[in-house]
């Protein structure tokens, strides 16, 4: 698996694997393992294996920030999965820096009747494109390009940006619309709960499994193999629950 950069921004190739479970009350339900670093781009299988498994999706699928993307909130929509899942810089959000800072684009204010932005300095910022990017899944996002009019003047142009041309900013309004509705949910009172169980829950099997029982390493090579590894592992973990 290519691993994440490390400080000489080498992109190493090592023998490991991403594994991912799901648990309720400490019990293990489902585990994957995957050949990518990137959480995001493992939630669909696993929840696919799930359905696999049981013949149904989960009611509910609370997960933290690495899981949180607009593909991954599509397909839990059209599965019927009711989402608790944080998206990148969730937290960020909350901080007094982000909130009172007028120039991250976030804090633009949109006019939806008029289809622009407007710029700490009230400057219109009128849409000139539309774009398309692909995930490294292969989902494809629509990206709207809004400019500001005129930046050459501006006496907040050094602390807004460095670009010689005027303000330009790309926004996701699906993703955007996701995410509000996700922050919503997350900080309702459901969610608070929900969130505040999922690391007693998850973490702590993880934690059982690597510091109480020292398995850190898999013994065996191959996926298939390491599959009916950590499936005996899990097996073990659900059992010693019971018999406690």
């Amino acid at each position: 698996m290519r691993m994440k950069e490390d400080h000489m921004l080498n992109g190493q190739l090592k023998p490991a694997f991403n594994v991912q479970i799901s648990t309720n009350r400490q019990f293990i339900n489902n585990y994957t393992l995957h050949q990518t670093t990137t959480d995001t781009t493992t939630c669909i299988g696993h929840m696919e294996e799930f359905k696999a498994l049981y013949d149904f999706y989960p009611n509910e699928s609370i997960a933290d920030a690495g899981y949180g993307s607009e593909d991954n909130y599509l397909y839990a929509r059209e599965k019927g999965m009711n989402t608790f899942i944080k998206y990148n810089y969730f937290h960020k959000e909350q901080t007094r820096k982000w909130k009172t800072d007028p120039f991250r684009s976030s804090n633009f204010y949109y006019n939806q009747v008029l289809g622009c932005y407007y710029c700490p300095i009230g400057q219109q910022m009128r849409l000139v494109g539309k774009g398309k990017q692909q995930t490294k899944t292969g989902f494809e996002q629509e990206i709207h390009i809004y400019e500001a009019i005129r930046c050459q003047g501006c006496p907040l142009r050094f602390l807004c940006h460095k670009s010689r041309n005027n303000r330009r900013i790309e926004v996701n309004h699906r993703l955007n619309k996701l995410k509000a509705q996700e922050k919503e949910k997350l900080f309702s009172t459901e969610g608070l709960v929900l969130r505040s169980q999922r690391p007693q829950d998850v973490d702590a099997t993880f934690g059982n499994l690597k510091n109480n029982k020292n398995f850190k390493r898999f013994l065996l090579k191959g996926k298939s193999k390491v599959e009916v590894e950590l499936g005996l592992l899990a097996i073990a973990h659900n059992i010693a629950k019971v018999a406690s």
